[in-house]
């Protein structure tokens, strides 16, 4: 399921040069398809290198500082987007390294704010991220260039 979720981001947002993928919802949001992307790859990080495999990896684009930054810092230009899809990509691929070589889904650690989480809470609590995003971007692609069901 996570992995479709997944998949489903990347399709919203395929086909898109750098310019659309910086458009933003409704003023005043800064809600955009490549803040999504950042604001995805900082939570995959923060799940799987962070709480479960308790690595020190500050998150990409947001910090204690700007909480906002994924969203806020998503810029135009083509390296702003590519940086964003390798991050992202990068992020993906460890989670489902980490979670191919866990020995179950029990697997727990502790988390600041949620107490102690196993592996199976954060697969869940991922699909829902993401499911909850992808309604988002099927919005922002739409008001984009009118393409829906993708």
């Amino acid at each position: 399921m996570l992995a479709a979720q997944r998949a489903t981001l990347e399709l919203k947002c395929s086909g898109l040069g750098a310019e659309p993928m910086v458009l933003r919802s409704v003023e005043p949001s800064t809600l955009s398809l490549l803040g999504l992307v950042r604001h995805l790859a900082d939570m995959e990080r923060r799940w799987f290198r962070q709480v479960l495999a308790g690595q020190e990896a500050p998150a990409l684009f947001s910090s204690e500082a700007d909480p906002d930054g994924d969203f806020d810092g998503a810029v135009s230009g083509p390296e702003a987007v590519a940086a964003a899809w390798e991050a992202w990509r990068q992020e993906v691929a460890f989670a489902e390294s980490f979670t191919a070589a866990a020995p179950d889904l029990d697997v727990e650690a502790e988390d600041a704010w949620r107490g102690k989480v196993s592996l199976r809470w954060v697969l869940i609590h991922m699909i829902e991220e993401y499911a909850r995003h992808n309604g988002h971007a099927d919005l922002l692609r739409e008001r984009i260039d009118g393409a829906i069901g993708i």
